[in-house]
């Protein structure tokens, strides 16, 4: 098997130490740079190769896009991924039980996260208004599993801002290409 593959990523391969001590989800390898943390990789990315940028200029909008990015990985992640979507979605069609009370919890900090996302969101169809972040492609794939589970496409639907910035984020053709399975 490859470094750069590897087919369960609830079990990775002893070599991945080596990428990310914590054996968790994505890490990154660029010449003799290895980065973890999504964050960390993505404003990499963004920063090292061509491409419009997807930082702001000014002081006030990163500051804006890093809470942005930060309450998605400190909150919404796991709510609306673990808690909603796994148990609402994953766990049913592989034959498992879910749990409703790691849902309701789930759908509690979920509704926290989106009142929060769309009190922060700008005029404009994206996060921070006129131009696309990396807080929107931060927020993307976990809308993408969020919105698979009822609940939260009715989440969502009560609040228009997201509705209207979730809409340009299926336009994008990258989105498109990657949106994930079931």
């Amino acid at each position: 098997m490859s470094r750069s593959t590897f087919l369960h990523p609830a079990v990775p391969p002893a070599w991945y130490a080596d990428l990310h001590p914590f054996g968790k989800i994505p890490a990154f390898e660029h010449g003799a740079l290895r980065l973890f943390e999504t964050a960390a990789i993505t404003r990499y990315v963004d920063e090292a190769f061509d491409g419009p940028s997807l930082q702001p200029v000014t002081p006030p909008d990163r500051a804006v896009m890093n809470q942005i990015i930060g309450l998605l990985d400190a909150y919404a992640y796991r709510a609306m991924v673990w808690d909603v979507y796994v148990e609402r979605v994953s766990k049913p069609r592989d034959g498992v039980s879910s749990d409703e009370t790691r849902i309701a919890a789930g759908l509690q900090t979920a509704g926290i996260c989106l009142r929060t996302l769309a009190s922060l969101k700008r005029d404009g169809p994206w996060l921070l208004g006129d131009y696309l972040t990396l807080a929107d492609l931060h927020a993307a794939p976990i809308f993408a599993y969020f919105l698979k589970a009822p609940e939260g496409r009715a989440m969502l639907a009560a609040h228009p801002p997201l509705e209207t910035w979730w809409t340009s984020v299926v336009r994008l053709p990258g989105f498109l290409a990657s949106e994930p399975d079931g």
